[in-house]
């Protein structure tokens, strides 16, 4: 429905755009039609994609919500018996890759493979689509995400049409951008943020320009090239867009209007800085998770000004928040007893609202009787709603019966003027339980020791929050998604240890 309304609206314009080739939103109405039917026909249950962004993706995306089959992208990225192990949960499938990929790929049986290449010819030689007789029941599945699995096995999260629906309509104007603008989208096809760009620039028109593999200076290559009017980037992406600009006070990408930035925890330092190199950016900060749809809150642009401008101390801190919630979103903190807490405390942040899905292939839903979702994520709301957030829940360090917030600790540790990065997390310890340690990354050029950095953390937290170990590092592990490998630091810092 949201394609039509875009191929009847400004059916000429390029809707999507991959190097020199491009489909515009009549082109990719005409193809999502001609492969729903090869969907169809493949009599498979769910259509999977294991590849890179490419005009594959949006024709996938529509032409299996178009079928009636649940669309399933892959992170490309994971071994041969882990992505055997997801393709076994989605047997039978008609699974779409590049088509070198397809020609070495080994796969459970019941899986059609399907070479892009060839996948594409066949959609784009479609003159009109055989009829618009798509599936109308908002409760089918129409993306399945699966989970990073960085804290275990990867979770299949459930992405109903009415959930992504109700994101849609209740967060773009349709029709908004006008004939010049252009979104470029680095995020890959398997992430939330990827499957949230493209239906939000359809539905107002934008044409959105794939990078398929992020690099700093590609990036800005492409938006300068391009005449980039907006992007999307997560935290580890724009820290490495601004190294990229090292030296200079601009980064002379005046088209750039809007930069949203999310998916993980943003330095104060790196927002600041990015803010003086993209004076003619309006920043806006978009905190969600794959079972919310995509974004929940927003710190917007007139927040960022507003926060850095200021010499109140509260006021400016909301620069590292995540802002407030979407008028169709709700927002709570809850204690262990599931009870919500004041402002100002920490807690399990909790959300309520017709786009979250909260719901899982094979387990169900997550939602409780009064329809809220716990994300697991811990934080804390300030006195006029922003949200701050301190980490996973499962994070939390528990030392000598005390719950410490591994994200104050490392708050702390980044406002000292040598540190590039951290991360706190708790290792064993015969008397305490758990002990803290961290791993710092220095700024280039900088000194600092680790007994340096523990009285930092004690003039400015109680000496239980001291870290008793920290392991310098030159770089922390992110995966491509800017989410930071907490275990792994862990691992690494316990076996040092």
């Amino acid at each position: 429905m949201l394609l039509e309304m875009a191929a009847q609206g400004f059916g000429s314009r390029v809707a999507i755009q991959n190097g020199g080739d491009c489909l515009s939103y009549d082109e990719l109405y005409r193809a999502a039609g001609a492969a729903a039917r090869e969907f169809r026909d493949s009599k498979a249950d769910h259509v999977s994609l294991l590849d890179v962004s490419s005009l594959a993706v949006p024709v996938a995306l529509f032409a299996s919500a178009w079928a009636g089959l649940p669309f399933v992208p892959l992170n490309y990225r994971l071994s041969g018996p882990e992505l055997a192990a997801l393709m076994a949960r989605i047997n039978p499938a008609l699974l779409l890759t590049d088509d070198e990929r397809a020609s070495n790929l080994r796969t459970p049986a019941g899986i059609q493979v399907r070479g892009r290449d060839s996948f594409l010819e066949a959609a784009r030689s479609a003159t009109s689509p055989e009829s618009n007789d798509w599936e109308t029941d908002p409760d089918a599945i129409a993306i399945l995400l699966f989970t990073s699995g960085t804290t275990g096995i990867p979770k299949a999260a459930v992405l109903r049409h009415k959930h992504l629906v109700s994101y849609i309509l209740g967060s773009v104007e349709f029709g908004a951008a006008g004939e010049d603008d252009a979104a470029l989208v680095c995020v890959p096809p398997y992430h939330v943020a990827g499957m949230a760009a493209l239906l939000s620039s359809v539905y107002a028109g934008r044409r959105v320009v794939q990078l398929a593999n992020f690099d700093a200076q590609s990036w800005l290559d492409l938006a300068r090239k391009e005449r980039v009017t907006n992007a999307f980037v997560v935290p580890t992406m724009l820290a490495q867009i601004i190294d990229a600009l090292e030296g200079q006070t601009r980064a002379d990408l005046p088209h750039l209007r809007s930069l949203s930035y999310g998916g993980g925890k943003m330095p104060l330092s790196v927002i600041e800085k990015a803010m003086a190199l993209f004076p003619e950016a309006n920043f806006t900060n978009a905190y969600g998770l794959t079972e919310t749809s995509s974004t929940i809150t927003i710190l917007d642009p007139d927040d960022h000004r507003t926060a850095a401008n200021s010499e109140d101390d509260a006021v400016r801190r909301r620069l590292v928040s995540v802002g407030r919630a979407l008028p169709s979103i709700e927002i709570e903190i809850h204690d262990e007893a599931g009870l919500p807490v004041a402002a100002g405390e920490r807690g399990e942040i909790c959300v309520r609202g017709e786009q979250v899905s909260g719901e899982y292939l094979g387990t169900g839903s997550l939602l409780n009787e009064a329809g809220w979702f716990p994300t697991r994520d811990a934080g804390h709301l300030d006195a006029e709603g922003y949200l701050f957030l301190e980490g996973r829940i499962d994070d939390v360090i528990v030392r000598g019966g005390e719950n410490l917030s591994p994200g104050e600790i490392e708050d702390v540790l980044l406002e000292h003027e040598a540190v590039a990065d951290a991360a706190v997390v708790g290792i064993p310890d015969e008397r305490w339980g758990e002990g803290v340690a961290a791993a710092v990354v220095l700024k280039t050029g900088c000194q600092a020791s680790d007994e340096e950095l523990k009285d930092w953390v004690k003039r400015h937290l109680r000496s239980s929050r001291v870290p008793q170990q920290i392991g310098f590092r030159d770089q922390l592990p992110y995966n491509e998604t800017g989410k930071l490998l907490r275990r792994r630091v862990r691992e690494d810092l316990a076996g040092e240890a």
